[in-house]
């Protein structure tokens, strides 16, 4: 399965927010009972250091949510970074569902 792409941007000092659907081969919603899930950024995409997103599960509508608090984000430094989005089931089974760069844009007020 190719991992989808997004690229998000996040604003500096703001709360984040976004949703990612997961869905079976003929479109419909993935039951996600049972699932967790872990989602970092990175400044380079082999760096051990990360911050991490929260992340909650619809169990039974696909939706993946995952957010960052204002707190947050003041403090990730401005530029380019990679994220990730992997889901664990219940039996331990991990699916990375997105990936991609994300774009921090500074901001003046913080």
């Amino acid at each position: 399965m190719t991992v989808p792409v997004v690229n998000i941007v996040i604003e500096q000092g703001t709360d984040y927010q976004t949703i990612f659907s997961v869905n079976n081969s003929d479109g419909t919603p993935s039951n996600l009972t049972g699932y967790s899930g872990v989602a970092k950024i990175r400044k380079f995409s082999d760096s051990t250091s990360f911050t991490s997103f929260t992340v909650g599960i619809g169990t039974t509508t696909g939706k993946v949510t995952v957010s960052l608090a204002n707190t947050v984000t003041a403090s990730l430094n401005y530029g380019r970074h990679y994220y990730d989005v992997i889901i664990t089931s219940s039996v331990g089974k991990k699916t990375k569902i997105v990936d991609g760069m994300v774009m921090i844009n500074a901001s003046e007020s913080i």
